[in-house]
């Protein structure tokens, strides 16, 4: 039987990653992944094949704003939605085959087959070929991740009710997508397809679209996507999805009792993730999993079963892939006999829409639910040349810093290259920055950064120079 110093389960973000970490800090580590390719739901069926058909759709949408950069394009230009699958595809291919270089480079074992708990200190691989494997570990780390929630009356059939997973692989451009469910997914999923020519119509229970982000966001964002062309029917209840032949029909009732009916050729069922634990056998170590299917851990993520612990999207707060890199390397570093910690605070949250939307901290919402007393700043892309140069003009960055100290609470974002302008913001509130801080740093002059420093000056005795 084989041993090892630490073992996970799970091959995602946060499983890599702790892998790689353990390597690095000596243990003899191994990684067991059920599917024939690494990476998890993120590198194969998530962030990265959804981010590359953002990408591709919006070089086609671009397209209809050439003519303003004196571009002018003859001939017919139409998609090949298949050409951009496979290329999505290639992407995932290599992406996930960077992880096993990875785990080839780190001396990091890896395991083909579900694994399953024997008991507290052994772990069991059933393999594809039926057969199967068992191995012992010192410490063993749950890194499952999540899978696709469902409505109890939904029948996803995953060909014409579908879910993410699905829609990053369609054969054609529906005609009429009605996506249920207007978190992030649903919603740049939509997107994809909305600039590829279909219509699109996403149906919320919650009063607004991306409802855990700040409301100016969820505001800014609705207006930009109408003006797309995307239709919303926000506070409705979906009450059923049925499907006849190639047309699927949703019907959802509104606030008032009144019921809607939507048909479309293709239904996104877009609500939420639910944490993944199917044939762990957790009970067979001891391990407790809440009503909620979520591993419960500590602080130091560690699970009742003192050598086991879990990370990502199986254990609690937000599913994204950047939180469970974070997890993974704490709990290595945890083993390890170190002292890392994580302020879950500055975890950002991303919709990567066009416009992009980023934001770190307390929303306006949460701010005024806890009493705190706070002031706010902010600046619209319109204002500036970099944003007027691109053609970007949608958006505004938003700056909340308490009313009495300046420190920063929460920076919200909607705009072009928010995505990766919100680290800025990371970075100011890892290290306690005032708004005056952020305001006092020079920005490069044309760029979109310029933002942040005009919302900071906003906030600081509404002293914004370019508006």
């Amino acid at each position: 039987m084989n041993s090892f110093d630490v073992v996970i389960i799970g091959s995602g973000p946060g499983g890599y990653v702790s892998a790689i970490r353990c390597a690095q800090l000596g243990f003899k580590t191994a990684i067991i992944e059920k599917y024939s390719v690494l990476g998890g739901t993120c590198l194969n069926v998530g962030c990265i094949p959804s981010k590359a058909l953002l990408s591709s759709s919006h070089h086609y949408s671009e397209l209809a704003h050439f003519a303003d950069h004196g571009i002018e394009v003859s001939g017919e230009v139409k998609v090949n939605l298949e050409k951009m699958i496979a290329r999505k595809q290639a992407v995932v291919d290599q992406t996930s085959g960077g992880v096993k270089y990875l785990m080839d480079k780190n001396k990091i074992t890896v395991l083909e087959g579900l694994g399953s708990f024997v008991d507290a200190t052994h772990v069991a691989i059933a393999k594809a070929d039926g057969t199967s494997e068992t191995v012992e570990a010192k410490n063993i780390i749950i890194a499952t991740g999540s899978k696709p929630s469902n409505l109890p009356f939904i029948k996803i059939d995953k060909e014409r009710i579908i879910t993410s997973t699905e829609a990053l692989k369609l054969k054609e451009v529906p005609k009429h997508l009605v996506i249920i469910g207007g978190g992030v997914i649903g919603i740049e999923l939509g997107q994809v397809y909305l600039r590829l020519g279909a219509q699109v119509s996403v149906v919320e229970f919650m009063d607004r679209i991306i409802p855990g982000m700040d409301a100016s966001l969820s505001k800014e964002l609705t207006k930009v996507l109408k003006k797309q062309g995307m239709k919303f029917y926000v506070s409705h209840k979906v009450k059923s999805v049925e499907r006849n032949g190639d047309a699927v029909t949703v019907q959802a009732e509104n606030a008032k009792g009144e019921t809607i009916t939507l048909q479309g050729d293709y239904s996104l069922v877009s609500v939420g993730r639910r944490p993944y634990t199917d044939g762990l056998n957790a009970d067979k170590a001891g391990v407790k999993i809440s009503d909620r299917g979520m591993v419960e851990v500590n602080d130091h993520l560690q699970t009742n079963i003192p050598n086991i612990y879990a990370i990502g999207d199986v254990v609690r707060g937000a599913m994204l892939a950047h939180k469970a890199e974070e997890e993974g390397a704490m709990v290595a570093e945890i083993l390890a006999g170190q002292k890392p910690h994580i302020n879950y605070n500055l975890i950002p949250g991303v919709v990567y829409t066009w416009p992009e939307v980023a934001a770190v901290g307390q929303t306006e919402e949460q701010l005024k639910a806890s009493g705190v007393e706070f002031k706010s700043g902010s600046f619209p892309f319109k204002a500036l040349g970099r944003a007027r140069a691109s053609g970007d003009l949608d958006g505004f960055v938003k700056i909340l810093a308490d009313a009495k100290t300046d420190e920063v609470l929460g920076v919200h974002m909607i705009g072009a290259r928010c995505a990766d302008l919100i680290a800025e913001a990371v970075v100011a509130m890892e290290f306690k920055a005032s708004a005056e801080d952020i305001s006092r740093m020079s920005h490069a002059h044309p760029t979109f950064a310029e933002a942040i420093k005009e919302a900071a000056l906003a906030a600081t005795d509404n002293r914004a120079l370019h508006v």
